[in-house]
């Protein structure tokens, strides 16, 4: 669907890790875009998943329902390709809801104009009355009229953040965020989603080139066999995926960086709520 594209294009900066692998947002990620006149908090939610199957997948589905409950503007994002009826979770949610609703059809520029018209169509009877922008987020076509369209229906209330901040999380998971992306890029099947990042060290110092900044992470797996996958042959396959993951931290933090990474097994962790509190899981 592209959402976490979206988020970005929409925000301006990268909040969101961006991967042609489905499911990537595990967590509720806010974006702020502030101006003298406005101020919009944007919620990036996992994709709903409709069997989940473990303790984790429940908790991304709850981080969609709670965004319900303090929506002023519902975008609805989906795709060319995404099945949809009046029967799709999300649609029943949404038909059910009092606030505005922004229907959002993204990755246009992978398709005909046949196919946008009858994507167009098909909302429109699905969410009748509701507003329904065409765009694409990877390129920036219509991402414009979109925001033009959230900001017309904004409620007027308090700004709740200071115009300089972009997101309620931290430097540190953002950090863990670009690690996780590089595993989806660089790993195959199974191995990124048996995947979770901590930080545990995240310090300023000095080296003899000057300032540093000095990262360590360990990346937690489901058991040994993927454990040996992540670390590769002589420890190659870690190496390449901490020169990765360090290159886009610096660009991130526009700071030199020496990153160090572990990895760990925690037998089944996607559904131990203790693992799941300690990765931002519950509360």
């Amino acid at each position: 669907m592209g959402k976490s594209t979206l988020l970005n294009a929409l925000v301006g900066e990268k909040m969101s890790i961006i991967t042609a692998k489905p499911q990537t947002t595990r967590h509720r990620i806010i974006g702020i875009l502030s101006s003298e006149a406005f101020q919009i908090v944007f919620s990036d939610t996992p994709g709903f998943i409709d069997d989940p199957a473990y303790r984790m997948q429940q908790m991304m589905n709850s981080f969609i329902s709670s965004s319900f409950d303090d929506a002023d503007i519902i975008l609805f994002v989906t795709d060319p390709y995404e099945p949809l009826d009046a029967e799709h979770h999300l649609i029943k949610r949404i038909r059910e809801h009092e606030s505005p609703v922004i229907a959002v059809i993204n990755k246009t520029d992978l398709v005909s104009e046949e196919e946008i018209a009858s994507r167009v169509e098909l909302l429109r009877q699905l969410l009748p009355g509701q507003s329904i922008h065409a765009v694409s987020a990877l390129k920036g076509t219509g991402v414009e009229a979109l925001l033009a369209d959230i900001i017309s229906n904004l409620p007027e209330g308090p700004v709740f953040y200071p115009k300089d901040q972009l997101t309620d999380r931290p430097e540190r998971f953002f950090v863990s965020e670009i690690i996780r992306g590089k595993i989806m890029e660089l790993y195959h099947e199974e191995i990124p989603y048996s995947c979770e990042i901590t930080i545990d060290q995240f310090s300023e110092g000095e080296s003899k080139s000057g300032p540093i900044t000095r990262i360590s992470a360990i990346i937690y797996t489901l058991d040994e066999r993927k454990k040996t996958i992540l670390l590769g042959k002589g420890g190659s396959a870690i190496k390449q995926l901490g020169m990765a993951s360090r290159k886009e931290i610096e660009a991130f933090l526009d700071k030199r960086v020496f990153l160090e990474l572990n990895v760990k097994v925690k037998d089944n962790w996607r559904n131990d709520e203790s693992a799941l509190k300690n990765f931002g899981y519950l509360n």
